[in-house]
């Protein structure tokens, strides 16, 4: 709402809104500079890199799978949902990103285990299953690779200590 209202009070003629974009009538460049400025003032970014706009592209697409508990086939659908081959994909993100496409699924994958947990409406064996991963065990396994604990320390914890899901890597 925040952007949108920006947007508005600016001048500009939104066309579409979606996850992580919005598309905007043509506007002067003199606009587009003093947008950036005020995204920026409200935390947010113009991305006009087309690499980098391909890398925010994947994202939104694997938070959207994730959202939907759609995670069995999430990478190899991607080549087919963004337009490009999944080496490209793959090069391009890790490129930017510093870590793998895998890595980064894996990492989103934990956050919302750790949502799951943290909302207590399902065991671990039900998370595990509900993310498609083979058994609870490699569930465990792998979120105390990544968290450096396991999933019932975590489960005792107060804070939760959860990422926001735009700050993975």
């Amino acid at each position: 709402m925040a952007i949108l209202n920006l947007l508005n009070n600016e001048g500009f003629e939104v066309d579409s809104i979606q996850l992580g974009k919005i598309t905007v009538k043509e506007q002067s460049e003199n606009d587009y500079t003093k947008l950036e400025k005020q995204l920026n003032a409200l935390g947010f970014e113009l991305i006009k890199d087309p690499l980098k706009a391909l890398v925010e592209k994947i994202k939104i697409t694997l938070i959207q799978h994730l959202d939907k508990n759609d995670t069995d086939v999430i990478l190899s659908e991607l080549e087919d949902e963004i337009g490009k081959s999944y080496s490209i994909l793959s090069k391009t993100f890790s490129k930017l990103e510093g870590i793998t496409l895998e890595k980064y699924l894996i990492n989103l994958k934990i956050e919302k285990v750790k949502e799951y947990i943290q909302l207590q409406q399902h065991n671990f064996s039900e998370i595990a299953y509900g993310l498609n991963y083979k058994n609870s065990s490699h569930l465990a396994k792998q979120f105390k690779q990544v968290t450096g604990m396991s999933m019932t320390a975590y489960k005792q914890l107060q804070d939760g200590q959860r990422k926001p899901l735009d700050k993975i890597v």
